[in-house]
């Protein structure tokens, strides 16, 4: 009877120990954990982002493609269309190309 009782105890512990509590809070939802020694970091949509960035560019393509390379690595896309390319700091303008051309736009 003692061990039924440590057994259903213990399946009642572990059960309990996997509820998670949702609060709602929008800002919680938006970060993402990149391990457990790591600070929060939000979560970009590069995709959207870049349609956006490259919206006016002459090769809409090429441009998306390279601005999402820049922003998974830099984690960041400069606002507007074109420019600003230092808000992003040294990641995103220091990155180049095999020919040593600037590679963000």
């Amino acid at each position: 009877m003692a061990s039924r009782l440590l057994v259903l105890f213990l399946f009642l512990a572990l059960v309990s120990s996997d509820i998670v509590f949702e609060t709602g809070d929008e800002a919680a939802a938006a970060t993402v954990v990149k391990g457990g020694n790591r600070r929060l970091l939000p979560y970009l949509d590069c995709g959207e982002l870049c349609k956006v960035r490259c919206s006016l560019h002459s090769r809409p393509n090429v441009c998306s493609r390279a601005c999402g390379t820049c922003c998974v690595r830099c984690k960041c896309v400069p606002p507007g269309t074109s420019g600003n390319r230092e808000s992003c700091g040294a990641c995103y303008t220091d990155m180049t190309t095999h020919g040593n051309r600037t590679k963000c736009p």
